[in-house]
Order: structure tokens, then sequence, then C-alpha cells
């Protein structure tokens, strides 16, 4: 327990909308909209998981960086923690950033190159300005260790990992602030069979 007294839902999506406007046909000139969100909802209890199920392309994706404020909805609502965030400014947004950890689907594309996988783990924390720096390494070798990866990785770059060890990096940056709320975009779909029971029962 947390010590969180509020009783509402930890999240609630309400008939939330994307669409993305297209132009087909010779020049362009006969607009159209794919509806890739419209009108979800759903609520989520704190301590609670769910999954959204459906083919590739129906929108999960977008639904997901939707609920964070990664895109911006066009319609609906988004109520993290019992406030509306659909429409916060992005300086009202980042203490509910600090509050929140995504997993993305690809751990290729998902995790800059150009840093150590120490300060990607760590980046979440230092934008947030949580602990000093040598708090934040003491995290981050914890979190390493939570994820099964040796305090010495911390050095090394993402393209000296294997898809299954990347998207255990990803998710020990979407653990580094402790987030209430953790939102994964399809964990394991990028993964060899051998590797997705490890991540899930790591997830757990």
């Amino acid at each position: 327990m947390d010590g969180h007294t509020n009783t509402s839902p930890l999240l609630v999506v309400d008939q939330l909308v994307r669409h993305f406007p297209v132009r087909r046909g010779l020049l362009g000139r006969h607009p159209q909209v794919v509806r890739a969100v419209d009108g979800v909802s759903f609520s989520v209890e704190a301590g609670a998981a769910i999954g959204i199920v459906g083919e590739s392309g129906c929108g999960k994706s977008t639904l997901a960086r939707c609920i964070v404020r990664l895109l911006e909805p066009d319609g609906g609502r988004v109520l993290f923690d019992g406030i509306d965030i659909t429409h916060l400014e992005r300086a009202a947004l980042r203490p509910m950033w600090r509050r929140m950890g995504v997993v993305f689907q690809d751990p290729f594309t998902s995790l800059d190159p150009r840093m150590s996988v120490g300060e990607i783990i760590a980046e979440p924390a230092a934008i947030s300005g949580l602990g000093s720096a040598r708090e934040r390494r003491a995290r981050v070798a914890r979190l390493l260790d939570l994820v099964g990866l040796g305090a010495g990785d911390e050095a090394r770059y993402p393209h000296e990992f294997s898809g299954g060890q990347r998207q255990r990096i990803g998710i020990a940056r979407a653990l580094c602030v402790e987030p209430r709320l953790l939102v994964c975009d399809e964990p394991v779909s990028a993964l060899d069979v051998s590797i997705q029971a490890q991540v899930v029962n790591l997830l757990q």
C-alpha cells in the first residue's frame, strides 16, 4: 500500500478519439479520415491490469500514446489519478509524467543508440529532478539487477544487447520513476517466443 486515499479508478479513458486525415486520388483531392481510435472507454483500478486486444493496425499503439499524451486526442477525456489530463499544458503534464511509465513495442528503435544504458534508464528520473546524480546511479544499479542485467551493463550501449535484453532495458527505464501507471505497447511482440515468457514474468 502506498497510502493513496483516492478511491476512484487510477485511469479513466472516456470516449477517446484520434483520427488521422489522409488524402487519396489524383493530386490528393479526396480527403479521407483514418479512425485510429474512435470512442474508446475503459477504466483501470490501482493495482489492476487490463489488456487491449486487436489485430495489427487497429489503433492499439495510438490509444496507448494518447493515454500518456504523446499524441493529442481529438475528442474524449483521459483522467489519471482523478485529474483530467486531456488538455493540460506541457508544464502541468510534467508532474503527471513522473507517475507514468511506458514500455514501447520496438526495443530496437525506442532506445537512443548514442546513450549508454545507465543514461537511458536514469533519464526519466533526471528529467523529473528525482534524486541526486549519485542516487540515480544507485537506482540504475537496482533496476538492472531487477530486470536480470548486471551492474556493469550500465556503461554499454543498446547495440551490444539482444532484443530481449533491450526490452528489459526499456522496462527498467519505465520503472525508474516508480510509476503508478505502466503502459505497455505490445512489449513482447518483437521478441522471440523463448524470450516472451521471461518478459511477461518480469512485468508481473
